[in-house]
């Protein structure tokens, strides 16, 4: 669905308006291409913590031009600064001194990274309270930088350096257009696998991965771009979406993708969709669950069905079927669980108390079964997407829908591709590192915290 207000913010007339009036300025953000490079200019980085020789050797192993002394008239397409040797609030004018003399000197769409240890792992009280600090200047940051800019944070636990490329060149690239304002914690829970022969252009090769809802909108997004990764995809929709599912299977090419009828809240879903993995695909790597519904009313006037048919599906099918692949050993180790929340289950939204709290029982998911998974060599994490432009958000009434999409840094709202990249980011064998995490792809909605 077209944004005609960013449309006409682009052209003259709407560009005097936005300066004149002081009205949101929606930049056309830069998504993924195929054969983009991973970074789409020089890189700046600077601080002096124990993760950075790790964050220049995978970008420079992507291809991107690092470069460690500001140079005068270049535009950098990201900045990343190591702020884990702040271990004072005296510390933390480091901060100011790196990015305040080249933030005028960032091209459009630029992606700034700062990395620090996780304050709970932090070696005093004082070293705890400045990295705690380092959240809010982040958040700010992303708030001010402005022309399609993204500002993420990074809590690295000591003895993590080396399990960070996946998510550094992430949040370097463009496939990080949509998420901003967020922190990510890398540590040590799972096990590290053997990456010898993983693919960086197709890292997801000989890798299974099942998705539910990918018949349409923001599941058919994330089965395509697991595809694109190199992922067999097993789709799993309701029978009334059929169709969509033939669909998808014809344009994936077939050999390379399944599709399953399945009703998820069914009593035997669970043992069915094992069923399915193990003699079809012998196991599996990767689980998304996406399928979700949404049946909106004041709780004053929701009914018993409408409660419990969101609650069903949202909530208790995915944690009924990832508890039974867990317990029936079906995940192949290096598996990946990735959930999708909602930014309704972290804010609220008028109208949606039972799709708020499913959405904040998956947050749940991840926090309950996170250490039970590490055990097994699996990761379980969410995305949290803000206002995506899908079907859904298209029968929102226009004065709600507008208000969505421009309460964020960004002034517009994602795409599914957006909330698709988010997942292939989490599922790649690289990203071990990243369990326990619900990421929101929101532009860093103002909404929530």
């Amino acid at each position: 669905m077209s944004d005609r207000y960013q449309s006409f913010t682009g052209t003259g007339v709407g560009q005097f308006l936005v300066k004149s009036l002081g009205l949101p300025d929606p930049v056309p953000l830069r998504r993924h291409r195929d054969g983009d490079p991973v970074v789409s200019g020089p890189v700046l980085m600077g601080g002096s913590g124990t993760a950075l020789p790790a964050a220049v050797a995978a970008l420079r192993a992507a291809g991107a031009d690092v470069q460690t002394e500001r140079e005068d008239g270049v535009r950098y397409a990201g900045l990343v600064f190591d702020a884990a040797a702040i271990e004072s609030v005296d510390g933390l004018l480091t901060l100011r001194e790196f990015f305040t003399p080249v933030l005028r000197s960032l091209d459009r769409c630029a992606h700034v990274l700062v990395l620090g240890t996780s304050p709970g792992r932090a070696a005093s009280p004082a070293a705890q309270i400045a990295q705690r600090a380092v959240e809010g200047f982040t958040r700010s940051l992303g708030k001010e930088i402005g022309r399609g800019g993204t500002v993420n944070l990074v809590y690295v636990e000591p003895g993590a350096e080396t399990r960070i490329a996946s998510t550094v060149t992430f949040l370097l690239s463009p496939k990080s257009a949509y998420v901003s304002g967020q922190v990510v914690y890398v540590g040590q829970a799972v096990a590290p696998p053997d990456l010898a022969g993983v693919d960086p252009q197709r890292p997801l090769d000989g890798l299974v991965a099942a998705v539910t809802g990918a018949s349409r909108g923001i599941g058919e997004s994330i089965a395509r771009t697991l595809h694109r990764d190199g992922a067999t995809v097993v789709g799993i929709d309701v029978p009334q979406a059929a169709d969509g599912l033939t669909r998808l299977v014809r344009d994936l090419a077939g050999a390379d993708t399944d599709a399953v009828s399945l009703d998820i809240t069914a009593v035997d879903a669970p043992q069915r969709v094992a069923r399915t993995l193990v003699e079809q695909h012998g196991g599996v790597d990767i689980v998304v669950h996406n399928a979700g519904i949404t049946r909106d009313k004041k709780l004053a006037n929701m009914d018993t069905q409408r409660w419990s048919s969101v609650l069903d599906v949202n909530l208790s099918a995915p944690q009924r079927i990832t508890e039974h692949l867990l317990a029936e050993g079906v995940f192949r180790p290096n598996g990946r669980v990735v959930g999708v929340a909602s930014i309704a289950g972290i804010a609220g939204n008028l109208g949606q108390t039972n799709y708020a709290a499913s959405k904040a029982g998956v947050i749940g998911m991840v926090d309950a079964m996170a250490s039970l998974a590490a055990e097994r060599a699996v990761t379980v994490n969410a995305v949290a997407p803000g206002f995506i432009e899908t079907q859904m958000t298209a029968a929102i009434p226009l004065l709600l829908r507008e208000a969505g999409r421009r309460m964020n840094s960004m002034s517009q709202g994602g795409l599914p591709i957006d909330v698709a990249e988010t997942v292939a980011w989490l599922a790649s064998p690289e990203s071990y590192g990243v369990t326990g995490n619900v990421v929101r792809v929101c532009g860093q909605s103002l909404l929530g915290a």
